[in-house]
């Protein structure tokens, strides 16, 4: 893997030094696939608040292009739901069912990256009021070769805002908590699709149209709550809890996966219902055709139940790879990620300029490689941030009082000096 070096020369090195007794977050940056097809991957470790310091630091240049460009696009479509007042008034009504992990990365990152938190919150803000559609699936045990879990996120989504160009993977170990993956865009710490260290794994289809409009948003978005998923679920029964108990908006469906225990479940997220439909169920909504150890719901259902069929048995990282590509949406296909979430390894496909996800390579990540801190080959960068969640801002002012008083002590020994 292509290591690149991320770190940045203080100008007072004796404020840096001082600071590193307050405890620093760590982060460094790497990259797996080549060339066009490299893909970020930052990894990250903390408390939520270092951990979005550490990515702002590491990111700057492609956070502050992403997001400017999502809001630029979302700006210059003139719905009503994507002005500055529209965005603010969604981060308020969702801002109260929001874990404060979420909200303290995202300050993180602002402080990081020296993009306003008001407008990184808006940037968030913008997949909370739009609708868009997606396919999820999952095959295990008796459905594939090796008994593995197997599962599928397609992301079909806007491909104008060019988040294909600043593909990332934010890898977070964190204090308190599960470490864990999200796949996603420079910038963006809200989860359509991630993994985490005990096997669980998520993916999601949207499936509330314009004629929904305007959307009742008091309550948790699903970007964040996977967030959380992804910090505390260790079974997919804890999985089921944290979505059953968050305060839902709008409709989806989700796809949650247990490497470990190896099973999954669909769930028909309409809020505030929720139905959950484990494999061969009867009375699922694809219904007489189901298949015992599979889930799925997809943009084309009769080529997905055909294609299962077709591998029953022999389902592999290679079958779903080429089920991926069958159903992604031909005109918006923006990520594509398959999981072995049984070995905690997954192939990623990101859009390319006009050329979707399902054209282009998946690349392959092996998260146990990133789950112990290992920075070899690359300098591992101090981000400013003290244990206690403060910005640097803060850390420079505790700071300046002994620099100061130094500076002082030694201003007047060089003066006394010369006398």
């Amino acid at each position: 893997m292509a290591m690149k070096r991320g770190i940045a020369i203080p100008a007072f090195t004796v404020v840096l030094v001082l600071a590193s007794s307050w405890g620093m977050a760590d982060g460094y940056r790497t990259s797996v696939g080549n060339a066009d097809d490299a893909i970020a991957v930052v990894v990250v470790k903390g408390t939520p608040y270092e951990m979005g310091y550490a990515v702002g630091e590491l990111m700057k240049e492609e956070i502050l292009d992403c997001m400017n460009g999502f809001l630029g696009l979302a700006r210059a479509s003139g719905e009503a739901g994507s002005s500055n007042e529209a965005l603010d008034a969604a981060w308020g009504a969702i801002a109260p069912y929001t874990d404060d992990r979420f909200k303290e990365e995202l300050r993180g990152l602002a402080d990081g990256s020296g993009m306003p938190l008001e407008e990184l919150r808006r940037a968030h803000m913008i997949p909370v009021a739009s609708d868009y559609s997606c396919s999820g699936v999952a095959v295990w045990g008796k459905a594939t070769k090796d008994g593995d879990l197997y599962q599928i996120r397609n992301l079909d989504y806007t491909m104008e805002a060019g988040l294909q160009n600043h593909p990332t993977i934010v890898i977070y170990l964190p204090d308190n908590g599960i470490p864990h993956a999200n796949v996603t865009f420079a910038g963006y710490i809200g989860s359509n699709t991630g993994i985490n260290a005990e096997g669980i794994v998520l993916s999601e289809k949207g499936a509330s149209p314009k004629s929904d409009r305007p959307f009742d948003l008091n309550g948790a978005h699903f970007s964040t709550y996977f967030r959380d998923v992804l910090y505390d679920a260790h079974s997919l029964d804890e999985a089921i809890r944290i979505i059953t108990q968050a305060k839902r908006i709008k409709k989806y469906r989700f796809y949650v996966g247990d490497g470990k225990n190896k099973k999954a479940v669909k769930m028909k997220a309409y809020a505030p219902d929720l139905t959950v439909w484990a494999d061969n169920d009867p009375g699922d909504e694809v219904a007489p055709n189901v298949l015992e150890a599979a889930i799925y719901y997809t943009m084309d259902d009769d080529v997905t139940f055909a294609h299962l069929t077709t591998y029953y048995g022999r389902h592999d990282a290679r079958s779903m790879i080429e089920l991926s590509k069958k159903v992604a949406t031909r005109n918006g296909n923006l990520l594509n990620v398959v999981y072995d979430a049984s070995k905690l390894e997954f192939w990623v496909a990101y859009a390319q300029g006009p050329m979707g996800a399902s054209t282009r390579p998946y690349i392959h990540v092996n998260l146990k490689d990133y789950l112990t801190y290992d920075p070899t080959g690359s300098v591992a960068q101090s981000v400013g941030a003290d244990r206690g969640g403060s910005s640097r801002a803060r850390n420079l002012a505790i700071l300046g009082v002994p620099v100061a008083l130094i500076a002082g002590v030694l201003g007047f020994r060089l003066k006394g000096s010369r006398a």
